[in-house]
This record gives structure tokens, sequence and C-alpha cells, in this order.
């Protein structure tokens, strides 16, 4: 019974939570997020930070010593890591066995000694473990570039448990390598962030549909009208496609490698009011023939949201470079994509009955969901901008079956009319 107790095995099975550390491997040093549970934290340090709502300087003062002592970064031979508490914090966290606690979340540099590989190291760490038996620790890689783990919304991936030694009672440290890296992983990596960056942004891919809408369509007296020329259809989707990958790219190089601070609510409101103009101009025309110049002008604005995701990486100027290729790779790949996909069902639906209406519908679908986007992001939630973000996730299934649909109609009227002269005879 006793060594069931103390047994570390058993604590998976404990009910109570255990300490998540979180490591983001940068280039020259690792940021590391611990989430404490304060019941067990309280407890094991003597600051019973359980009872409180907030930090007093007093207790951010004893928290660090106590963590100095029970965080001990090394090299493989022994050589101590510089260990630097940047800041902490207190939160509520949901486990689905103890429903919610409180966390002591702690943010911390550590940086190995010059010219150590910095992959390769042994973390010492027994906070609350050395008072707390059945505590444990799960370390776990949140963010590596050179090993393509590059999207922090991912699960982060387990590298060990730290634990107390049931025969010797001691906490032994925990061996981290992560020496299987490189920048060829971390470029497809980025590759990949970018492919799904466009897939999940809805907002980008609506301003570039809502461009390619008048493709088979030409402006006169104010209102579009059916143009079922075909090579007019591709050059249009052809240039506002290349327009606003210029636009884009162009902003996503310069704020990113520049490392420009900008302000996102701004940028993601005026996104939502390009989408606006684009949705309107599909209903009427307002610029008619001059959509390549509308896509790059607000493919810069595109372009400046898009680098948001470099900037949470925080990575050195070499890897931004790399990075900035291809994620900015990963999102032409699957745009061009999606628009090869969308022409079949545009060239399909240009000359008939339906066209009008599935477009004027379309749009105001459309017009309103950026109104919903603007307003959320002017900082006024709304079940609009909600419904418009759920539905992001179905334009891929959408325009896939459109685009089956539509190749089927194409083939059937393409046989009609080779069948026709034969029929005539």
């Amino acid at each position: 019974m006793i060594v069931l107790l103390y047994n570390p095995i058993a604590a998976s099975a404990h009910p109570m939570p255990g300490t998540k550390v979180l490591i983001d491997v940068c280039e020259t040093a690792i940021n590391a997020e611990l989430l404490i549970p304060t019941a067990d934290l309280a407890e094991a340090s003597g600051i019973d930070v359980d009872v409180r709502t907030r930090l007093s300087g007093e207790d951010t003062a004893g928290l660090v010593s106590y963590l100095r002592g029970h965080l001990r970064p090394a090299t493989p031979d022994g050589v101590p890591w510089i260990v630097q508490i940047s800041d902490m914090r207190l939160d509520y966290a949901d486990q689905m066995a103890t429903g919610s606690y409180k966390d002591l979340v702690v943010h911390a540099v550590l940086t190995p000694p010059t010219g150590v590989d910095m992959r390769r190291f042994v973390l010492g760490y027994d906070a609350v473990i050395h008072k707390v038996v059945t505590h444990t620790a799960i370390v776990s890689v949140r963010q590596d570039w050179r090993a393509g783990r590059v999207d922090a919304g991912n699960d982060a991936r387990q590298v060990g448990v730290v634990h107390m030694d049931a025969e010797s009672m001691t906490v032994p440290p925990l061996s981290v390598d992560l020496t299987n890296a490189s920048a060829w992983r971390g470029f497809v990596g980025m590759v990949i962030l970018g492919g799904h960056h466009i897939l999940e942004g809805t907002d980008h891919l609506l301003f570039l549909f809502t461009l390619l809408l008048p493709a088979v369509l030409i402006a006169k007296a104010g209102h579009w009208h059916p143009d079922n020329r075909f090579r007019r259809a591709v050059r249009h989707i052809l240039t506002v496609t290349i327009a606003f990958t210029v636009g884009h790219s162009a902003a996503l190089v310069v704020s990113a490698l520049s490392r420009l601070e900008i302000p996102a609510r701004p940028i993601e409101t005026l996104i939502a009011a390009t989408i606006l103009v684009g949705g309107a101009h599909a209903v009427r025309p307002l610029f008619p023939g001059r959509e390549a110049v509308v896509a790059a002008t607000f493919g810069l604005i595109h372009g400046m949201a898009f680098s948001f995701s470099l900037a949470e990486l925080k990575l050195s100027t070499s890897q931004l470079a790399l990075s900035v290729l291809g994620f900015n790779l990963g999102i032409e790949a699957i745009q061009l994509l999606l628009v090869t996909l969308a022409l079949p069902p545009l060239l399909a639906l240009g000359t008939t009955r339906a066209q009008p209406v599935l477009r004027v519908g379309g749009s105001l679908l459309v017009i309103i969901a950026a109104l919903g986007w603007a307003f959320d992001r002017l900082g006024f939630a709304n079940p609009i901008a909600r419904a418009a973000d759920r539905g992001g996730t179905m334009i891929l299934p959408i325009i896939i079956t459109a685009a089956a649909v539509a190749v089927v109609v194409l083939a059937a009227r393409m046989l009609l009319r080779l069948n026709g002269p034969q029929s005539a005879r």
C-alpha cells in the first residue's frame, strides 16, 4: 500500500492536477511557461497563494526565490544554465476530474552558457514534487522552429515527465534531446503553417472570391451582364489573383522583416472593410476593369495581417527570412488551388439564369458577414461574426463540391455542342 502511495506511476490516476512545463525553443535561449497548481504549491513553498486573487510584491519575491532553487537546467556534463524569471500571475484552469482550479503561471527564460548546444540539456526540476510526492511535472515542447513546430495552437509534444523516484525518494533530472532538427524542417513547417492560415482565413478568401465574381461578367450602364468569353474570364482571374498576391506578399515581407509593431485591431477591421467593398462591387459595379488595382491595394492590408502570425514566433533574422518565404509559398499554393477550383463554377454559372440570384444572394451574405466582423473587431461582439467564423470551415468542402458539379455541367455542354452538328445531319 505504501509503495502505491509513493509510486509515481500511480500519479497518472491521481485526481489532482500536476504541473505543466511548456517549452518554446528560440535561437539562443529557451522560454518556459510553468503552470503550477496553487494548492500543492502553497503546501510545498509555504506561500499560501491558493487563497490570493492577485500576487503581492512579497509573494512574488518569495516565489521567485523558491522557484530559482527548484528549477536548475544544465548541460549534460553539469554546467548550469542561467535562469531568469520574467513574470508570474494567477489564472484558473479546468480539469475533467477535478473541475476548476487555480494555477500560478510563471514565465522563465533559460539561457545556456556561451558555445553550448542548447538543444541537448538536463532539466533539474523538483518544485512542489520535493514535498508533495504524488505530484508530477509534464514537460512538453510547444514551439520549436527548427523542428517544424511553428503553430502554437497545436498540441504540445511531450518530451518527459518529472516525478519522485519511489526507491530512492529523490527527483531525478529529466534529460531533454531536441537535436532532431534543421532549418529545412523549419522551412517546411512554415509552408504548412501558411497553407493552414489561408484555409482558416475566411475573410481573406471571401475578399479574393468577391473580386473574382466579375470574371464572367461585363459592366454596362452601371449593371453586370453575362460575358461568356472564356479567355477574358481566365485572364481576369489570373490578373486579380496575381495582383492580390503581389500586394499581400510585399506587405508581408516588409512588415515581417522590419519587425513593425502594427496594432492588430485596426488592420483586422480594415480587412472587414475590404470584404464589404468587394461584396458591394459584386452586386453593382463600383470599379469595373480595375479589380486588379483594388486587389493589389487591399492586398497590402491583408499582408500586414499575415505578418501577425510570424511576429508571434519571435524568430531570429535568418529564421525569419526563411519563414517569410515558406509562409508565403504555403499561402500561394493553397490560394492557387482554391482559385483553380473556383474557375469551373464561375464559368458554368456565368450565362445561366441562376447566376444573378446566386451572385447577389451570396454577395449580400458576404456583406452581412463583413459588417459582423467589423463590429466584432471594433469591440462589439455579435452572433453574426461568430456564425461567419464557423461558416468559414465549410468553404473548402463547398468549393470542391461546386467544382465537381461544374466540371460535369461544362463537360455536358461540350458534348451537346459536339453532338449538335451531327444531329442536324
